[in-house]
């Protein structure tokens, strides 16, 4: 009977031992894991790197594609596009001018009153309008003569209480954000439809000499003073309230630049012809090709197209070429891929999907995970910036969107801290790409650049400078905004940096628009200086 307890005990021991060395066994197996889904946020942190060396390297790359860019037509990765705006809002402007903005399937009508002083908006009237889903894809002609009819039924209801305004013509300021050709101010020709629209008879035709059309066929004494992209409407709604801001920003679900350039620096808009025999004559279109509007004195706003910018210091990883190649447009706008809020999200939930894959520290597998784009930038954010003690908000949005329902706090931290390497990278980019701008025109401190290289010749005496900053990116993403702040100063120093001001503008696409329509109306406006 000893003997057979001795054994019983034995084997109790021996299956002890056995569970005690399988859990063990198990502990290990899962901190192995662990271990491995630490490391892939150690690799993302170290590819993902920015450090200030890093960004003054993109700050220079900008500036030489800048150059690039106004040099020759395909110099650069930045298509440097000339808008052919050389008169901004000062603030002397006065009356009641119009705004549309078409740039998807609602458009928006506005009528702003101004009252002769910087920043004296007397008042705005905005109407909002749902394209019907026919007219994407119906003719030109119909879809414009809705947008005119709305426009009329719009213009017919002012006042309101309001001084009404004097007989003359009245002036539009057109936002018409698909892809144009300008050929001046207030003309462009339209190259293709994005953005589900699809009317071929208008493709490769002035776009505001269409709307102007619609607008006669509905018996509206209307002029199409200004057509621009969102971009132009910041800066020229920066200028109005600050004539020392150069150079506008936006950063929301897309992202794009533009600034006030010296006319001596757009090279491109000077030809060169090539006689027979072989003679070159220096050509200046200044005067035909850009229609008079470049002076040596003055200068042009150009739109850079700055999504489409590149460079080998930009700190690219695996996540962000795997998004480039399921991209409808892979190898092209490779920059607005690490910065913009479109495409931040679905970083993030390409790392998590990989974490996922090394550890089932994030529970059973889902399949929503791996669906492209499924955790939208503003989630992204809301999980980032969330401060509750078991970071309930990262596993509402773990539950609810991605389909993962029991993820312990100690992996949210982890996701949390996902977003912070991923929107801290952007952020600090799109500072080096601000600094690039303020590097080409000289406002960083340096002699600017010129002729392909940096000036340092010139005595570096820093003026007042403004950047007007559109976007939801920048506006309501509070971490974002301030990392890029941060990386601002960073670059240029406390001293440069302390003359150098970020300013928000709202609705630039509308009242920006508006804006350039009472400048190109009025004839006491003057060019813009650039000194």
């Amino acid at each position: 009977m000893g003997r057979l307890a001795v054994g019983i005990s034995a084997g109790f021991a021996v299956a002890a031992c056995i569970v005690a060395a399988a859990m063990v066994g198990k502990r290990v197996k899962r901190r192995r894991k662990w271990k491995k889904m630490v490391k892939v946020l150690e690799e993302l942190e170290e590819s993902c790197g920015t450090p200030v060396g890093r960004l003054k390297q993109v700050v220079d790359a900008m500036a030489v594609e800048m150059h690039a860019g106004l040099a020759s037509e395909g110099g650069s990765k930045l298509k440097m596009l000339l808008t052919y705006v050389d008169k901004l809002p000062n603030g002397r402007e006065k009356g009641t001018y119009y705004a549309l903005h078409l740039g998807g399937t609602n458009f928006r009508v506005l009528r702003v009153h101004l009252g002769g002083q910087r920043s004296a908006i007397l008042g705005q009237d905005i109407e909002r309008q749902p394209i019907p889903q026919h007219l994407m894809t119906s003719t030109s002609e119909d879809l414009l003569d809705f947008v005119a009819s709305s426009l009329k039924d719009f213009i017919e209801k002012e006042g309101n209480g309001l001084e009404q305004p004097s007989p003359r013509r009245r002036e539009l300021g057109f936002t018409f954000s698909f892809p144009v050709k300008q050929t001046s101010a207030s003309s462009g020709i339209l190259i293709k439809w994005t953005k589900g629209f699809s009317i071929e008879d208008m493709i490769g035709r002035d776009v505001s000499e269409c709307l102007q059309q619609a607008i006669a066929r509905k018996g509206q004494d209307v002029r199409v003073a200004a057509l621009i992209n969102d971009t132009v409407g910041t800066l020229a709604l920066g200028h109005y309230n600050d004539e020392d801001t150069v150079a506008a920003v936006v950063i929301g679900t897309g992202t794009n630049a533009c600034y006030l350039e010296r006319a001596d620096a757009i090279i491109k808009c000077q030809g060169l012809l090539t006689t027979s025999g072989g003679m070159v004559y220096m050509l200046f279109h200044i005067f035909v090709k850009c229609q008079g509007l470049l002076t040596t004195s003055g200068g042009m706003v150009v739109n850079m197209e700055w999504g489409n910018f590149w460079s080998s210091h930009l700190p690219r990883t695996s996540y962000d070429i795997d998004l480039d190649v399921a991209s409808p447009n892979p190898n092209d706008q490779g920059f607005e891929k690490m910065i913009s809020g479109l495409y931040l999200g679905d970083i993030v939930r390409r790392v998590l999907l990989r974490m996922s894959q090394e550890s089932d520290d994030f529970g059973p597998a889902s399949s929503k995970l791996a669906v492209p784009f499924a955790l939208r930038t503003p989630l992204m954010a809301a999980m980032h910036e969330d401060d509750s003690p078991d970071l309930s908000e990262v596993a509402r949005i773990l539950g609810e969107v991605l389909e993962l329902p029991d993820v312990p706090v100690k992996v949210r931290k982890l996701v949390v801290k996902v977003c912070d390497v991923i929107t801290r990278r952007a952020a600090r980019l799109a500072a080096a790409g601000i600094v690039g701008i303020l590097k080409k025109i000289g406002r960083d401190g340096s002699g600017g650049i010129a002729g392909g290289k940096f000036r340092s010749d010139r005595p570096s005496r820093m003026r007042r400078t403004v950047v007007a900053i559109e976007g939801g990116l920048y506006t309501s993403y509070t971490l974002f905004r301030e990392y890029l702040n941060e990386a601002m100063k960073e670059i240029l120093g406390e001293e440069i940096s302390s003359n150098v001001i970020l300013r928000v503008m709202e609705d630039g696409s509308g009242i920006g628009a508006a804006l350039l329509a009472a400048a190109n109306s009025a004839s006491e406006v003057d060019r813009v200086q650039l000194h």
